[in-house]
């Protein structure tokens, strides 16, 4: 499972950080980003959670 982030729409919210922080992190200029080539299977959820979750619809998570 691969995770992925439209940094052009990301507000900064933290959101998906806090929700999943094995996968996804706040870079220095404010935006999340995804840290890790393959979500770890057990974060998956959490993962898709944080997906859901995202505000504005940024986050992609799939196989």
């Amino acid at each position: 499972m691969k995770a992925m982030i439209d940094r052009d729409g990301c507000i900064g919210c933290g959101l998906c950080a806090d929700t999943c922080p094995e996968v996804f992190q706040m870079a220095d200029d404010g935006l999340a980003e995804v840290y890790v080539a393959e979500v770890p299977e057990e974060v998956e959820d959490s993962a898709v959670e944080a997906q859901e979750g995202c505000p504005v619809s940024v986050i992609t998570v799939e196989d």
